[in-house]
């Protein structure tokens, strides 16, 4: 047994199906076929049920993949700290945001990443918060970046800022000529465009609507935050924006701030308790919360 074989049977598992798998390990199937019976052999029990139509595991197999998961996952660590121990923040570095953080950070982000760390390369993955998760927790992901998570112990986890809820209206809308922040009951009654399931950002402006009597627009769920402010900018409704999308010019919107208690969401880096990049991403998380709020970033150093 080795970690090769280990790759390919989780590889098979991911996929469900073999030539996918062996193209993901850029091998030939009939090579990863080969290892795997192999594997079965050596363990003298079936893990996978072959059939032409379909993958199934047994329920040895699904045992030893979970056990894979962990194997590779160390292996991949003890690399990691190899590397570090000469330089945390040389190599690559794999980290997701969902879609409501990622094109409002990232055009600012980078360049200063790139700049601070030349040795580092990272990779960016655009993904709902489920998504994440899942590939954060299979070692996929380095880090997540997110709204925060109510309760979750499973990570550790490093705050990044807080951000406000604005309302978002077009500036042909009656509310657009308010001079002053507006208090949540302006949305009684009145129907707010969302994103569609699967985005954090509508469970929060849901909880928010709730609150102020209103109701979401059911004539239409958008895929992404541009989406929803187009749909806006032409007059179709208003929606619910996070303060760091609203400082994103778009023309014919106007965006309002609410009475204090205003709504908002934390938002935090997620990245596995025993990372061995964890030295190098606490310095990226606190280039984050420099960027977006300096205050917040000089409270925290204090703090620390």
């Amino acid at each position: 047994m080795n970690i090769r074989d280990l790759q390919y049977l989780v590889a098979v598992h991911d996929m469900n199906n073999f030539s996918k798998a062996a193209e993901r390990c850029y091998v030939s199937q009939p090579t990863l076929s080969g290892q795997l019976k192999k594997l079965e052999e050596e363990l003298n029990a079936p893990l996978i049920e072959r059939s032409t139509r379909q993958v199934l595991f047994t329920a040895l197999g699904e045992q030893v993949v979970e056990m894979a998961r962990e194997i590779l996952l160390t292996a991949d660590n003890i690399r990691a700290a190899a590397k570090s121990s000469q330089d945390p923040f040389a190599g690559e570095f794999h980290i997701g945001l969902i879609p409501t953080i990622g094109p409002y950070l990232l055009p600012t982000l980078m360049p200063i990443l790139s700049r601070e760390f030349p040795k580092a390369q990272i990779y960016l993955y655009e993904l709902q918060t489920w998504e994440l998760n899942q590939k954060l927790i299979k070692g996929e992901l380095d880090a997540v970046i997110l709204a925060k998570l109510d309760n979750d112990t499973s990570f550790y986890e490093v705050p990044l800022y807080q951000e406000a809820i604005k309302l978002a209206v077009s500036e042909q809308d009656e509310l657009a000529k308010c001079e002053t922040a507006v208090g949540l009951q302006v949305l009684k009654e009145h129907s707010v465009l969302m994103l569609e399931d699967g985005h954090c950002l509508r469970d929060q402006a849901l909880n928010v609507c709730k609150s102020a009597g209103a109701h979401e627009d059911m004539r239409f769920k958008a895929t992404s935050m541009d989406t929803l402010l187009h749909m806006v900018a032409n007059g179709s409704g208003m929606t619910l924006v996070p303060e760091l999308a609203s400082k994103k010019a778009t023309d014919g919107i106007r965006y309002l701030n609410f009475v204090e208690p205003q709504p908002s969401r934390e938002v935090v880096m997620l990245m596995r308790k025993q990372s061995a990049r964890k030295t190098a991403l606490e310095v990226f998380a606190n280039r984050i919360t420099e960027l977006i709020n300096p205050n917040q970033a000089e409270t925290q150093e204090h703090a620390a």
